[in-house]
């Protein structure tokens, strides 16, 4: 988990003027849609628009994704072979799976030595949203050493499951829960799914701190105003970071004693906690909020 995804922002791809201005809205990765967000009679040349944006347009602040159609419909293994060659950063495989996610492996193994690229520099994040991929998740992850997230879509998984989509997302705690500990546990990305009505910026808050609550480590979006507030939720708070960095800092100090396991305000700590601070000092290093030797800026 490298590279911070703490928000993914759905651009469709069949519009040149949000794709000119994909790359200076905030988002720390944008998602090129040639799936849900284009027609059937645009999908052609919505695959050529996005191939010529990513050719032209500078992206270099920002993580460029490309969501192609599924490989079972006619636009998916085109999607995949035109737009791998002007080397995307990452792919989005809808209704992943794991014959899908080698899939998609072997043909961008072909198109990297076919155009000189560097073997597995293009990545791939997995859209987990039927109940297969679902209780499969942990299968999709381990299909490709390119997958470096899984992204929730949660309203194509509640329609497979046949119940209904709500605010509270009662009905997706299940599935949040088991694409963040796949992840987790093997050390990749779990992006949450879009919170769609765009004007509830409360339930945006709340439907973040939730999924963040629950392990994921960032947030799709498909408007460009949720960006700020998921931002920072994701971040920690100028608390969570001087808590951390006391923890860390009494953990040294026990090492010169000789102890494992130590109290700080009448409190123990031990491993689990010491790895949740350094998890915390982590992210506040790469948003910048502390440096690198530890101090606060």
């Amino acid at each position: 988990m490298d590279k911070l995804r703490r928000s993914m922002l759905f651009m469709p791809g069949n519009n040149p003027g949000m794709l000119q201005d994909a790359a200076i809205l905030g988002a720390d990765s944008i998602i090129l849609d040639l799936e849900d967000a284009v027609s059937l009679t645009e999908k052609d040349s919505a695959r050529i628009l996005v191939r010529d944006a990513i050719k032209t347009i500078d992206y270099s602040q920002v993580e460029v994704v490309v969501r192609v159609n599924p490989l079972d419909t006619e636009f998916g293994s085109q999607d995949v072979d035109v737009i791998a060659r002007v080397k995307p950063d990452t792919l989005l495989i809808p209704k992943a799976d794991e014959e899908e996610i080698k899939l998609v492996d072997n043909m961008l193994n072909k198109i990297e030595e076919e155009e000189g690229f560097f073997a597995g520099s293009i990545k791939i994040i997995a859209l987990i949203e039927t109940a297969i991929g679902l209780e499969t998740v942990y299968d999709v992850i381990k299909a490709s050493k390119r997958v470096v997230g899984v992204l929730l879509g949660g309203e194509d998984l509640t329609s497979d499951l046949g119940v209904k989509r709500t605010k509270e997302g009662e009905e997706i705690f299940y599935a949040r829960n088991k694409v963040a500990t796949a992840c987790r546990a093997l050390k990749v990305d779990s992006i949450d799914t879009p919170f769609t009505d765009t004007n509830d910026y409360e339930g945006l808050a709340k439907d973040t701190a939730k999924a963040k609550n629950l392990g994921l480590t960032g947030k799709s979006s498909i408007n460009p105003r949720q960006i700020e507030i998921i931002h920072s939720v994701f971040a920690p708070t100028a608390a969570e970071l001087k808590h951390a960095l006391r923890v860390l800092d009494a953990m040294k100090e026990a090492e010169k004693e000789g102890k494992g396991v130590y109290s700080l305000d009448g409190k123990m700590i031990d491993a689990p906690v010491i790895k949740r601070a350094t998890l915390t000092v982590e992210q506040g290093v790469k948003l910048g909020l502390i440096r690198d030797e530890g101090g606060a800026k």
